[in-house]
């Protein structure tokens, strides 16, 4: 047996050693080593007890080697904040661990989160002008008319509904369908593939086949309207600087888009729901306080904080982190959910408190790499959240904690069905 497994160990150094000399391509790996697993665990809405006792005793911990780098996993807040605002020493370069031989422009690993500057500023000169809260307000009305619509679709099927079903998805994919200009019969072509862009379940093979299709769709898209320009995100750039971004880099632009804005919403309007409906008291501020609602939502979404890890970092050199020596070319994890829950932020109260008054969370990321649509996701949680409160103050989730199917393995947490009764049915034991 001995034999055998350093036979075995022998072959996979092979294979890593050729897989080193020709470009690792992350697409073919077809699993999540256990090793690297735990970050994106959690016990319901909480971080489970070994990411806690990892960030009280070691707040950055090498979990593996892979491919002949380490892996660590930082949780500690100010550890997390601190190597965040720092570009120099750290790069968010995904394409240098992906083969990209034989692959067409619509493939390319690319997009803010995991590019360098200067492309990585560039490609946000163009994408900032639309997130300005001049520019987002002109959306405000579009969201509420959208939210009233789906509070009315779900009156009407009830009392018993699937809230993620008729409102956390739907919202907030017509809202980045209305933001993006994209046409209505296109929109359902999207739907599905949010939840592929961040499912680690297969490793990056299933990631990235999701990936090259919302790419290769958005770049058709703005093909299609380069001759004549929708209202939207898209034709706006188009008229803006069309002779400046061909298709395939508007494409990636507006798949940037798309990534950040559609599932991570989604995911925070179906836990957030879930968690006000068992807290009257942030129910009841979201519904007769209009001063609390910011407050409610920013506590949210640091106590939620569904995108669990920021993008992946690879060390420029050997670098010092926390009291750990990380060498040159390291993958470097960041949980922001453990470090939004870390004592060094919020001291002993870590717990989900609606009258808590905002702190300096991480939901959003840090540094240049901070997510652009940071100000929309707020405006969309105000006013979904608020108007949930206030057309169904008594909803009920139907069915117990383990009857739910939350996401096992995916950078977005998230949960894919909860039963609601929109008049406070009694809910049974479990």
């Amino acid at each position: 047996m001995r034999i055998l497994g350093r036979l075995k160990q022998r072959v996979g150094q092979i294979l890593l050693d050729r897989a080193m000399a020709g470009g690792i391509d992350l697409r073919k790996l077809k699993f999540m080593p256990e090793s690297i697993r735990l970050p994106f665990r959690r016990d319901v809405l909480d971080p489970v007890p070994e990411i806690l006792e990892i960030q009280a005793t070691e707040p950055v911990k090498k979990l593996t080697t892979l491919f002949g780098h380490g892996v660590w996993l930082v949780t500690g807040y100010d550890e997390v904040r601190a190597a965040l605002a720092d570009g120099a020493s750290y790069s968010n370069d995904m394409g240098q661990f992906v083969s990209q031989a034989g692959r067409g422009d619509s493939e390319q690993v690319g997009g803010l989160g995991m590019t360098d500057p200067p492309l990585h500023t560039e490609l946000r000169r163009y994408l900032t002008p639309e997130f300005t809260m001049r520019r987002l307000a002109r959306l405000e009305p579009e969201i509420e008319r959208i939210v009233a619509e789906r509070l009315d679709a779900m009156a009407a099927a009830g009392p018993e509904v699937d809230l993620v079903e008729q409102f956390a998805f739907p919202v907030p994919f017509q809202v980045i369908c209305e933001l993006l200009g994209l046409p209505v019969e296109d929109r359902e072509r999207f739907y599905g593939l949010g939840v592929a862009r961040f499912d680690l379940t297969q490793g990056g093979a299933g990631m990235f086949g999701a990936q090259a299709q919302t790419r290769d769709f958005l770049i058709k898209a703005v093909a299609a309207q380069r001759a004549d320009p929708a209202d939207g995100l898209i034709g706006g750039l188009l008229r803006e600087h069309g002779d400046q971004l061909d298709d395939v880099t508007l494409g990636g632009i507006a798949d940037g888009v798309f990534l950040g804005g559609y599932e991570t919403s989604a995911s925070m309007l179906a836990l957030g729901s879930y968690l006000l409906s068992q807290d009257p008291d942030g129910m009841r501020l979201l519904r007769e306080d209009p001063e609390s609602v910011d407050r409610v939502v920013e506590e949210l979404l640091r106590h939620l904080t569904v995108v669990q890890l920021a993008f992946l970092r690879f060390a420029r050199r050997d670098l010092e982190l926390g009291g750990q020596q990380i060498k040159e070319g390291d993958a470097v994890g960041f949980s922001l959910l453990a470090a939004n829950r870390d004592p060094a932020l919020l001291g002993d109260e870590v717990g989900f408190d609606p009258r808590r008054e905002p702190v300096r969370h991480l939901a959003f990321g840090h540094g240049f790499h901070r997510c652009v649509g940071a100000e929309l996701a707020r405006m969309e949680l105000r006013i979904a959240l608020r108007g949930l409160a206030e057309r169904f103050p008594d909803l009920t989730v139907t069915v117990p904690p383990d009857s739910l199917e939350f996401r096992q393995l995916s950078a977005v947490y998230g949960v894919e069905a909860l039963p609601v009764h929109l008049y406070g049915a009694p809910v049974p034991a479990g």
